[in-house]
């Protein structure tokens, strides 16, 4: 635990909310990391990020900010970038780790340059057909968005008439679209704080994959903590989940998705640099296997608020 004196962080404001589709849950991360940040008598506010968002905490005099804005907006490097010419701190990753991470495809080729193993993917255009993506990667794979968080307008394709409407749905989110081969296994999720992986959780839904409804709606998801790993297996999933973490230059605290597969190969999928914080969330839930409760958690993460240039 950081052993710090709370007074030093100042006033605090905890920024949320959005325009991004993943505003909803911003909001409930917002008033989880706020009700924390209060109960560890810190001066916290709750701000729902808008286009003043720069001159209110210039106006009410923050000392730093606490980022909980998920999505485009919040996620990509746009906030950080305009909280670094306030010099402001905040929490988390800086500019081009978050600009990384919120693309898939960028995040996919940085990887290939670290040779961090990651599912083969197509690039779609206007002009990509099925028959295009299936020579490259074989039935079945993945149409997603590649500026999207939370699963939004992800869909796996089994045939011509799947991937044309898999399509036409993931256009409407934002960024270019990819197909990503699908691997059959099971999917993990690591969290990172400071320069540690937490315990590895094993996600397990009766859906096709662990969609929106899997991680928001759904009561039959499962969130296996221990993991049924064996030791040496989890500790080189988390040695490699970290590598795939720091190639991105992220920072301070996030978290790395992976499916294995049947042959126990990890492929890793994407970087959450602001994850979900209720304390129904994945990296809460992975902190407190540590013994690390939500309010110890928020502490945490507030540490790595730092001023960037």
């Amino acid at each position: 635990m950081t052993n710090v004196d709370v007074r030093a962080f100042g006033k605090v404001a905890v920024l949320m909310g959005g325009k991004s589709g993943e505003r909803e849950i911003s909001l409930k991360s917002g008033r989880a990391v706020y009700q924390a940040l209060v109960e560890n008598d810190i001066d916290a506010h709750m701000i729902d990020a808008d286009a003043s968002i720069f001159e209110t905490l210039r106006a009410q005099r923050f000392d730093r900010a606490f980022i909980v804005l998920h999505g485009c907006g919040g996620e990509d490097g746009t906030l950080q970038g305009g909280l670094e010419v306030i010099e402001m701190p905040y929490t988390g990753s800086g500019v081009m780790a978050c600009s990384i991470c919120m693309d898939k495809l960028m995040t996919k080729r940085v990887w290939k340059a670290e040779g961090i193993k990651s599912p083969d993917f197509v690039e779609i255009s206007d002009d990509t057909t099925f028959e295009d993506v299936n020579a490259a990667l074989n039935i079945p794979f993945v149409i997603k968005p590649s500026l999207e968080g939370s699963s939004l307008g992800i869909h796996k394709v089994e045939s011509a008439e799947q991937f044309q409407s898999a399509v036409a749905d993931a256009a409407q989110f934002n960024g270019a679209l990819m197909a990503e081969k699908w691997i059959a296994g099971s999917e993990y999720t690591v969290a990172i704080l400071h320069d540690a992986a937490l315990p590895v959780i094993r996600l397990e839904t009766p859906r096709t994959f662990y969609d929106y409804e899997a991680k928001y709606e759904s009561e039959s998801t499962q969130y296996i903590i221990p993991s049924g790993l064996e030791h040496a297996v989890e500790t080189e999933l988390q040695q490699q989940a970290l590598h795939a973490f720091n190639a991105t230059g992220a920072y301070g605290w996030g978290r790395v998705d992976v499916m294995m597969d049947k042959n126990g190969t990890s492929w890793f999928l994407e970087v959450n640099t602001v994850p979900g914080m209720t304390d129904h969330s994945l990296v809460p839930m992975a902190a407190s296997a540590t013994g690390i409760d939500f309010n110890q958690l928020v502490i945490e993460i507030l540490s790595t608020s730092k001023v960037r240039r």
